[in-house]
């Protein structure tokens, strides 16, 4: 199907912003409604807790953020308080001395936002009551085997009638703009029009429900979305009234907004409205001070504490210096270009690919501690070595003596150390997986790693790591956040089929480490549309779109394997270019998406109080990344024909010039037409089967 361009922004340092002008938020109160409000379950709370600091920036105290309540998110994620507003506070008693529950504070994070939260639990006997309502309102029904649907109506009821107190409280000033989040809170956008409370609506998809369940069943998706009987695919999956939910919503809201171009296309065909403004989700980018710094950050991460260390202890005796690749799967994608990247076959290189994503475990394996014990013995030998060794040196040094250096360490020291090096010796090959599988004969990952033979031998270049748990700090494997484990390697690879925006290489791309994206995520359109050459600046883009399954794998596999042709130097350059296209994932521009769309769903609620063409986007100037002179565009087009050793190989004398500060200078210079929604900049080509519009 063809995709429309979205709404271009500028975001470099220094470059004009919009020329929008700014609401009364004075004599406005904006609510924020999400199942993910201080309630962390997947993307959406990212999008909630980052965008937080620079909407509390614009609204300051008047923006309010409401979610469902838990005891423990409370506990240890909000301060309590009392609300500022009286007619909030007055709003609240009214749902607490009927005895449903909720709750005010601060959210403790950056910007800390209030919070409204509601105890559906408290408000559960209201169930039946508020399931006749829906019905007599909309003909939607419940099942009772749905629990998330039903808290869903719950939730949505209690936000409907906090509404209705406050607007009766408030009267016509200030005005109320509630922006709603995913079908689990569309309920209450739903009751609200319907019972005609006056307030202005915004409803955001990041991804429409039945597009997630119809993209699971491996289906071609893209290539077919004007060819499914929506009404019978939500049946089949048994989640019509979901879906029913969800359209709903969709159909209320003054104003529907969805992440990105993609699922844009996508809403239009599932959920029959076209996105009123697209939104693109943004990360709050910190600069900084130190030129280069986050290249420290990536050396240090690397090193012995970090994930180099973990390599180490794992393989031990098996490998000499890696390349560490990190990678997010789905069961649909394959893990087919392994082979060509085992066929590297300069001996002192080895790619170590880590797979981060949840399967069921009973526990670590005993391999894998063993390694680490082993790790921790060289460890404490060495420095036992060490502190020997210093003090020896330290007392011939009060003498005045240049000691021997063959006699500073005697017979009993090197015996220690040969102890520790021979009970590194291997019996067995390093295990693939981190953990006990619960189900290791059905899992894809491993199934695939057996079909290919990839066992982490001695002759394998490429070893495989699959850690099935989330990253954390208090792991006693690899305790470090993902944060750290992502500065610590070479490449995030994230080649999913179904990704509406795709916050992985994003966060990848902010701390200058290159990417595997495609061309079916929201972040690889985005990155197509403002980079002329997004492989030159990091961001690799597999199309999955217009090529066949084999096609893109191999594409997959020729991206990973040129990659592995770089040099150090060119991954260094290589890494400059891709921290600086973080400036166009930073809040500060891409939150003017969201301005709009206040501006537009104020417009359409309150029109003699708020005047906005209807169609007309945000005022902004268009911008696109050139391609680079300095390097070759492709690494497959280096001059190295073979890999290079990761952090001991020299610069090359012949390497093509190349000045950071110049050609950051032109990318900042490189200023186009403003070009708009449905637009197509001169000289771009579309895809086959893509329009223009």
């Amino acid at each position: 199907m063809p995709l429309t361009r979205s709404l271009s922004v500028t975001s470099l340092s220094g470059l004009p912003l919009w020329d929008e002008e700014d609401l009364p938020v004075d004599d406005l109160l904006l609510f924020e409604v999400a199942w993910e409000v201080t309630n962390k379950v997947g993307g959406i709370y990212t999008v909630i807790q980052t965008k937080a600091k620079i909407t509390v920036d614009e609204w300051g105290e008047n923006l309010f953020m409401m979610g469902p309540y838990y005891e423990h998110n409370f506990n240890t994620q909000v301060e309590q308080c009392e609300p500022p507003n009286p007619a909030i506070k007055k709003a609240m008693g009214a749902l607490n001395d009927n005895g449903c529950l909720v709750y005010f504070g601060r959210w403790l994070i950056e910007g800390s936002p209030y919070v409204i939260l509601f105890d559906t639990g408290s408000a559960a006997w209201n169930l039946d009551r508020w399931k006749g309502d829906l019905w007599d309102t909309c003909g939607i029904g419940l099942p009772a085997h749905d629990r998330e649907a039903n808290d869903s109506l719950i939730f949505g009821s209690m936000v409907a009638w906090f509404f209705k107190e406050l607007t009766d409280e408030l009267g016509d000033s200030p005005n109320v703009l509630a922006h709603f989040h995913e079908w689990q809170v569309g309920a209450g956008l739903i009751l609200c029009r319907s019972r005609k409370i006056p307030l202005a609506t915004i409803f955001t998809t990041h991804a429409t429900l039945l597009g997630r369940y119809i993209c699971a069943g491996n289906v071609d998706f893209y290539n077919n979305l004007g060819k499914f009987n929506i009404d019978q695919e939500a049946g089949e999956r048994q989640i019509y009234h979901r879906y029913c939910l969800e359209r709903a919503a969709v159909h209320c809201a003054h104003v529907f907004t969805t992440v990105s171009q993609i699922t844009a296309v996508e809403a239009n065909h599932m959920l029959h409205r076209k996105p009123d403004v697209v939104t693109p989700n943004g990360l709050n980018i910190k600069k900084f001070s130190a030129m280069h710094e986050f290249q420290n950050l990536h050396s240090t991460n690397k090193g012995p504490y970090y994930v180099f260390k973990f390599v180490i202890q794992y393989t031990v005796n098996y490998i000499t210096i890696a390349l560490t690749v990190q990678t997010q799967l789905s069961q649909n994608d394959s893990l087919s270009f392994f082979p060509l990247l085992s066929q590297v076959h300069k001996n002192d290189v080895t790619v170590v690919v880590f797979f981060i994503m949840p399967a069921k475990t009973n526990n670590f394996n005993v391999e894998t501690l063993k390694g680490q014990a082993v790790r921790k013995q060289l460890w404490d030998t060495a420095h036992t070595v060490k502190d020997k060794f210093g003090k020896r040196l330290y007392e011939a040094l009060l003498k005045g003596d240049i000691p021997d250096m063959n006699t500073i360490l005697d017979r009993d020291d090197f015996t220690i150390m040969k102890r520790a090096i021979y009970a590194t010796q291997r019996h067995t090959l390093p295990p693939v997986t981190t953990h006990n599988m619960l189900d290791d004969t059905s899992d894809p990952i491993l199934a695939n790693v057996r079909r290919i033979g990839l066992f982490n031998a001695r002759i394998d270049r490429v070893k495989i790591v699959f850690h099935p748990e989330f990253l954390s700090s208090t792991s006693p494997l690899l305790p470090m956040d993902y944060e750290e484990f992502v500065r610590g390697c070479h490449l995030g690879v994230f080649p999913s089929y179904y990704e509406p925006w795709g916050y992985t290489p994003g966060e990848c791309t902010v701390m200058g480490i290159p990417s595997v994206t495609t061309n079916l995520s929201g972040f690889g359109c985005f990155m197509e549309e403002h980079v002329s050459d997004p492989t030159a600046y990091g961001i690799y883009i597999v199309d999955r779109r217009f090529r066949s399954a084999d096609d893109s794998c191999n594409q997959l596999t020729q991206f990973m394997f040129g990659f592995c042709q770089q040099s150090r130097r060119q991954r260094i350059i290589q890494r400059n270019r891709t921290e600086r296209l973080s400036d166009l994932l930073d809040w500060r521009y891409l939150g003017r998406f969201y301005m709009h769309a206040r501006s537009l769903a104020l417009s359409r609620a309150f029109p003699d109080k708020f005047k906005m063409e209807p169609l007309a986007p945000p005022q902004t100037e268009g911008f696109r990344y050139p391609r680079p002179g300095s390097v070759p565009p492709s690494p497959s087009a280096s001059v190295h024909s073979t890999p290079h050793h990761s952090d001991e190989e020299d610069d090359d004398d012949d390497e093509e010039p190349y000045d950071e500060d110049k050609e950051a200078e032109r990318d900042r210079q490189n200023i186009k037409a403003p070009f708009t929604l449905g637009a197509t900049p001169e000289g771009k080509k579309t895809h086959p089967g893509e329009s223009a519009n």
